[in-house]
């Protein structure tokens, strides 16, 4: 007699081991809600600046709708290594060491894949967004978090890193402005930083999305670093500094070897990312500046505005330097994040994500993204002022 299958026996060990995402666990409970305002999906509200969707219509006009280079276009390609020179003060050949992908994301995701060995260790900042550990575990690595605090505005020092690692450290990975803290990197805590991955021949990877969203002080790239450029796989996208979410384009630099074997992995995985979508970042990255700005400056509005009322409200929050999140800290309420969050969805009908969500050093958080009207914002903060008084 045949014994009955199950299919979930079947499920790889390292899959079945990782948890769903903290965020979206927690927005399948605030769907269906009515009335919630959302201060919890990473997304801008802006819609996309016409000029770019404009570019995107007319790709599909003039029926550019082929596969391109595993690489992608090159003419976008090449407008990225300018971009760099001029912004990051980095220097890449388009040719051969840019790979377009589908996000960050993705790009994160084939760093990944290329350079981890099972049972390599990779060394990641936490509080940090949800992917990093998983992405690691996935690959059959080892992911060793190194815990941020609010007290060193949520940036990681040289000693803390160099602290964790041991024989098998294979690779450091970097997210500023960091999701979820809006936490910044100075020159020089960056410059103690690269000695340290240095000393001890480590690669680095650093995912700079939300660089363009820095309201205080200068983005510095750890990629253009002395010393450095051979080490790093530098990642940035669209999606957060063009409001292009939904057109999933990001990209990878390094050096050829490392972008060759990148592109291994996406060209038997992904293949290409979207040419319509490249094309509409092509637009972005040549004439995208002003609406980034403009984005930005009130981004900053409404950053001031938030953290300022959980202050006021008795929940210490740092002002994040970068990003477009608030991180306040709810110990002082008696609940974890989890429950503050749940309560304060049921009670007063707004949503936020549970620090926890990011990682262990992130309990007694949550985060609040500022990505939304003004109007929101006020109405938010003033039915969580409500709720933290009836705590």
């Amino acid at each position: 007699m045949d014994r009955a299958f199950k299919a979930s026996s079947r499920i790889a060990d390292v899959v079945r081991n990782v948890p769903r995402s903290g965020i979206r666990d927690f927005f399948d409970l605030v769907q269906g809600v009515p009335g919630v305002i959302s201060l919890g999906v990473g997304e801008p509200d802006f819609v996309t600046p016409w000029h770019i969707r404009e570019a995107a219509i007319y790709a599909l006009e003039k029926g550019r709708t082929s596969y391109t280079s595993n690489l992608g276009l090159l003419k976008l390609r090449e407008a990225i290594a300018a971009h760099l020179v001029e912004k990051f003060g980095v220097r890449y050949d388009p040719k051969n060491q840019i790979l377009i992908a589908v996000g960050v994301s993705e790009a994160m995701d084939l760093a990944f894949r290329a350079i981890v060995n099972p049972g390599d260790e990779i060394i990641y900042h936490e509080p940090c967004y949800v992917s990093y550990a998983p992405g690691i575990a996935m690959t059959h690595g080892v992911p060793v978090a190194v815990s941020c605090t609010a007290e060193n505005g949520f940036a990681v020092t040289a000693e803390a890193i160099e602290k964790v690692i041991t024989p098998k450290s294979k690779a450091l990975v970097l997210n500023f402005p960091t999701n979820p803290t809006g936490g910044t990197m100075t020159r020089v805590e960056l410059e103690k930083i690269a000695a340290v991955v240095r000393k001890h021949d480590l690669l680095l990877i650093t995912d700079e999305i939300y660089s363009e969203l820095t309201f205080e002080g200068e983005h510095v790239s750890i990629a253009s670093l002395p010393g450095m450029f051979e080490r790093t796989i530098f990642l940035h996208g669209f999606s957060k500094a063009y409001a292009m979410t939904g057109f999933r384009i990001g990209y990878a630099c390094g050096p050829t070897e490392l972008i060759e074997a990148m592109m291994k992995v996406h060209q038997y995985s992904m293949l290409c990312a979207s040419i319509i979508s490249q094309e509409a970042a092509l637009e972005a990255i040549k004439n995208g500046e002003s609406a980034t700005i403009e984005m930005r400056e009130q981004y900053k509005l409404r950053r001031n505005l938030i953290v300022g009322a959980f202050n006021e409200m008795g929940l210490s929050c740092n002002l994040p330097r970068g990003s477009f999140y608030a991180f306040p800290c709810v110990q002082t309420t008696g609940l974890t994040s989890k429950e503050f969050a749940t309560k304060l969805v049921e009670q007063e009908k707004v949503a936020c994500v549970p620090g926890s969500a990011f990682g262990p050093s992130g309990e007694g958080y949550l985060r609040a993204c500022f990505a939304t009207s003004m109007d929101q914002i006020q109405e938010a903060v003033e039915r969580i002022g409500r709720f933290v008084k009836r705590l």
